[in-house]
């Protein structure tokens, strides 16, 4: 399982090219990095899971580098698997995890009535989606959104 992130809030007018550039090395050249150096070690049956965010889906204001290099995973993923196969590699991109630091103490998140379900995720919700991506051998070169339905509103 791997997860990087490098903030880079901004809106194209404040558009920062050295932060960009830094947050596209981290999240995919470092990706891409860690599982080549890691290649020659898995296990047979080993899979990886690489972290987006949903922002690949839902851009907002600010999020011009964080929707790119999220939404770069899905090329890379796909890539990857075919790459180190036989081993298995996804993604996963969830939506806003209301238990996560971040969202944890905003009462009444605007986010749950964007939700067909009428709740955000939680760490449990993320933690099970990674272990079945980890363990299903069904499920290869994937790019899962885990989002309580919000991407279809």
């Amino acid at each position: 399982m791997l997860t990087a992130f490098a903030p880079t809030p901004v809106t194209l007018h404040d558009f920062d090219i050295t932060a960009a550039v830094a947050a596209i090395t981290v999240k995919l050249v470092g990706y891409t990095e860690v599982v080549r150096c890691l290649h020659s070690r898995l296990s047979d049956d080993a899979a990886v899971v690489l972290f987006g965010g949903l922002a690949k889906d839902r851009p907002y204001p600010g999020s011009t580098m964080v929707t790119t290099h999220n939404a770069g995973i899905s090329g890379l993923v796909k890539t990857l698997a075919v790459e180190i196969a036989p081993h298995r590699v996804n993604a996963l991109h969830p939506g806003v995890v209301a238990d996560r630091p971040r969202w944890r103490d905003v009462p009444d998140h605007p986010a749950i009535g964007r939700t067909p379900t009428k709740r955000l995720l939680t760490m449990a919700d993320v933690a099970d989606t990674t272990e079945f991506l980890l363990r299903n051998p069904g499920v290869n070169g994937h790019d899962l959104a885990l989002d309580a339905g919000m991407i279809i509103t």
